[in-house]
């Protein structure tokens, strides 16, 4: 068995009454982003898109980048990811214990990282995942993370109310919403957002810190299917994560803390019947 063979079946972890939470920390590389990198290299492997020894290269603020470079190391293929200098060293740090190389883009110039990512890909011919607009970046979390949600709560036999999740790429709220959605029509679909750069909501983009989220575009976000978008700081989602971490002993990052602030409040405001969905979607170790 490999490490990646252990990516998903995560555990959904009871936060309040109303709120329960994806646990995707204990995925190998420590983050929701193994489940669409294995998803989107296993198809590739199938089709014979890649082949041991190739290079991959893909555009990232972190997480995406870690779980690449894992798979790289795993199975035999190069590694390059290009990502904003503002990112954390132990973010790099981890990419570079598997091997992979990193080129730097200026700070917050996510934009600037796909352009060199696509230039180079096409250039030397190298695997371009292609995270920001691959399809299969939705279909993984519709099959894997949405289902995973639908038979977890099956246990306790709660209706979804909603869910509520900060968008990167937007894989994970499109993909998972497209699955509860099913089961649940009257589901409604918050999208959460940095309040200095609220890119969704109609503003600009800004700089913030909560890393994982709001890069600057919609990418995978329908914005049609959104029902509301709730803003979150940097120092609200700071703040809350250091109290998870402190009460309650999870290791998240600040976009999960982003995550269930986001959601408190929607429960709070909006006193739902049934539960609300949300994702701790990686950990951190510079709190």
């Amino acid at each position: 068995m490999r490490a990646s063979d252990y990516v998903g079946n995560t555990p959904l972890l009871k936060i309040s009454e109303k709120l329960f939470a994806k646990m995707e920390t204990v995925n190998p590389g420590g983050s929701i982003k193994d489940r669409i990198a294995t998803y989107i290299m296993n198809h590739a492997e199938k089709h014979q898109l890649l082949r041991k020894g190739d290079t991959i290269i893909e555009a990232t603020s972190g997480n995406t980048g870690i779980a690449y470079a894992l798979l790289g190391a795993e199975r035999g293929y190069k590694v390059k990811i290009i990502m904003p200098k503002d990112m954390t060293e132990e973010r790099r740090q981890m990419m570079r214990l598997f091997g992979a190389e990193i080129i730097n883009v200026e700070a917050g110039d996510f934009d600037g990282a796909i352009v060199l990512r696509d230039n180079l890909a096409k250039k030397y011919k190298w695997f371009n995942p292609d995270q920001f607009y691959n399809p299969l970046n939705v279909e993984c979390h519709e099959k894997t993370t949405g289902v995973e949600i639908l038979n977890q709560t099956k246990a306790f036999s709660k209706d979804i109310s909603a869910i509520v999740l900060g968008t990167g790429t937007g894989g994970t709220l499109m993909g998972i919403s497209k699955t509860l959605k099913k089961v649940f029509p009257q589901l409604k679909i918050i999208a959460v957002e940095p309040a200095e750069s609220p890119v969704m909501s109609g503003g600009e983009h800004g700089e913030h810190g909560i890393q994982g989220i709001g890069d600057g575009s919609k990418f995978l976000v329908d914005v049609n299917i959104l029902d509301e978008i709730i803003l979150i700081s940097t120092d609200e989602a700071i703040k809350r994560t250091q109290d998870l971490v402190k009460n309650m002993g999870l290791l998240v990052g600040f976009s999960s803390g982003a995550n269930v602030l986001a959601a408190e409040r929607w429960i709070e405001k909006n006193k739902p019947d049934g539960i609300v969905i949300t994702v701790l979607s990686d950990r951190v170790e510079d709190i």
